[in-house]
């Protein structure tokens, strides 16, 4: 049987209750600024899945992606912000072979930024598209996503019948992003708003431990979520946004794989 390594944050951060501005089942995500506000969440219409949603940023702020477990047995969480897996830095397919979290049963986690080493990352902050991490290797595939994909821990027959507990129902899920609900624009007006659009810097360096442990996933993800972060403005130009004004102040919100993530081209 072949068991993969993880990474698993060391800090915990302790039991959560039910977030207002989260997404997920089986498990909760919600995004922290460093400014203590929760990132607004807006439903991609029902016509898209519930599990896809937008998000306004703020030019600048750093945050934190909070994952909280709400299953009796641990999980793997393999987290893509704007298409690159955020412990390997490398091109995500969300699949479970990649570099993952673990997360124990009920836990909560947070994540704030790419793992440069097993005791240091460098902070997400919110920027221009041309100035992200994924752009720095020549990558907009999936700009301005983060992106959950959770993965149970696989169990043995005798042990679930010893401890009476059935595991999630495996569910397959094709990596999609919600789809720009704006007019067709020229090829040079989308350029423009590409250009214009958010992503995610490669920011200051921090110590945060983690430690490498054995962890066996299920083959399929039981679970995966979309967050498509935009600016405000962006948001009132596709409509997510039904009510837009304009603020005095920024801050209004109501509301290698074995690796770990090098430095993006020029700045070793």
């Amino acid at each position: 049987m072949k068991t993969f390594t993880a990474v698993v944050l060391a800090a915990l951060i302790g039991a959560a209750p039910l977030w207002a501005g989260s997404i997920g089942d089986q498990v909760e995500v919600r995004i922290i600024s460093d400014t203590g506000m929760e990132l607004s969440l807006y439903p991609v219409p029902a016509r898209a899945p519930a599990k896809k949603v937008y998000a306004e940023a703020v030019k600048g702020d750093h945050y934190k992606i909070m994952v909280c477990n709400r299953l009796n047995r641990r999980v793997g969480v393999v987290i893509a912000v704007d298409g690159r897996n955020i412990v390997s830095g490398q091109k995500s397919w969300l699949k479970s072979s990649e570099r993952m979290y673990i997360l124990e049963p009920y836990a909560t986690y947070e994540y704030a930024g790419w793992r440069t080493g097993q005791d240091r990352i460098n902070r997400f902050f919110f920027t221009e598209a041309p100035d992200s991490y994924a752009a720095a290797f020549g990558d907009r595939s999936a700009m301005g996503v983060i992106a959950v994909a959770v993965y149970p821990e696989r169990q043995r027959g005798e042990l679930l019948e010893e401890s009476g507990r059935q595991g999630p129902p495996e569910a397959s899920s094709a990596p999609s992003v919600p789809r720009d609900r704006g007019t067709a624009a020229a090829p040079g007006a989308k350029a423009e708003r590409a250009d214009r659009s958010a992503g995610t810097g490669y920011g200051r360096t921090e110590y945060s431990p983690s430690r490498i442990v054995a962890f066996d996933p299920e083959p399929r993800a039981v679970e995966t979520l979309y967050i498509k972060y935009e600016w405000r403005s962006t948001l009132c130009r596709l409509g997510v946004i039904s009510r837009c004004r304009t603020y005095s102040h920024p801050f209004n919100r109501l509301w290698d794989n074995d690796g770990y993530a090098p430095p993006p081209p020029g700045r070793e």
